[in-house]
């Protein structure tokens, strides 16, 4: 369950507002905003496009720059236990 719920962060981080998925198939609407400029500043050549961002990777890359992505971001990588 916990690799799912990493799996939809990750997800969420990279998507748009006009592709996201219902309210609760993946992050909030406040996650992925507390996030969305950290994986545009920090691993941005990881965001192709919606349908092959490599989440992983993503989530990884924002892992590598922990010190450097925003409070925000940090408490929402914490709350997903990462």
């Amino acid at each position: 369950m916990r690799l799912i719920s990493v799996f939809a962060i990750a997800l969420a981080l990279t998507t748009t507002a006009a592709f996201a998925e219902p309210p609760g198939s993946q992050g909030t609407d406040k996650e992925r905003a507390a996030c969305h400029p950290d994986v545009v500043r920090h691993c941005r050549e990881l965001v192709k496009d919606d349908a092959n961002a490599d989440v992983f990777a993503i989530l990884s890359c924002l892992q590598t720059h922990r010190s450097k992505i925003s409070i925000a971001c940090q408490q929402v990588l914490a709350s997903h236990g990462q």
